[in-house]
């Protein structure tokens, strides 16, 4: 007999059935009876939270986003923190890139909405991990402030996630390393 999940575990399971779908089916075929029958529940169980697809969408994608978040490295080097960060990114999480890209064009013609505005729920608490990088990289004399514009702090992802949409596969480690070396470094420095 299943046991009954309530709480945490239950909405847990909800998201996780429902970015199972959204990454096997896209949102185009995505609907809250399949997610339903997913994760073995009942219309009103999954109603009662979201109440229509692309709310339902949208809280998915972020609970991925969380579950696939990377510790801030400290390696001791500017350097070595982005390249830690970089490499944990452009090949464990570079399907959850793909996905969030490719499988969800239904999601942003129908909503309106881009990659950015799905990004904005899982961003504050990378940004804050990306900003304590970036300080202590200016406190060790590696980085000088007034470089560090929001810009020039994302080009290295942005310039990441472009490669992984350009490959639709994990990012080589030369690649990253030249990213970081050719690109980014003498921008900061």
């Amino acid at each position: 007999m299943a046991q009954r999940r309530r709480g945490a575990a239950l909405e847990k399971a909800l998201l996780d059935a429902a970015w199972d779908e959204l990454a096997e089916r896209g949102y185009a075929r995505f609907t809250m009876d399949a997610v339903v029958r997913r994760a073995g529940t009942s219309p009103p169980v999954l109603y009662r939270r979201w109440s229509h697809r692309d709310e339902l969408a949208r809280a998915a994608v972020a609970h991925a986003l969380e579950e696939a978040r990377v510790d801030t490295p400290d390696t001791g080097s500017l350097r070595g923190d982005v390249l830690a960060l970089m490499r944990e990114i452009g090949t464990a999480n570079a399907r959850l890139v793909i996905l969030m890209y490719a499988h969800l064009a239904g999601y942003y013609q129908e909503t309106g909405a881009n990659p950015g505005d799905l990004l904005d729920a899982a961003r504050g608490k990378s940004t804050d991990a990306l900003a304590d990088v970036y300080d202590r990289a200016v406190a060790r004399g590696e980085a000088r402030a007034e470089r560090l514009t929001g810009r020039i702090r994302s080009l290295p992802f942005d310039l990441l996630r472009q490669e992984i949409l350009a490959t639709l596969a994990p990012v080589p480690d030369d690649v990253v390393e030249e990213i970081v070396d050719t690109i980014f470094l003498p921008l900061v420095r």
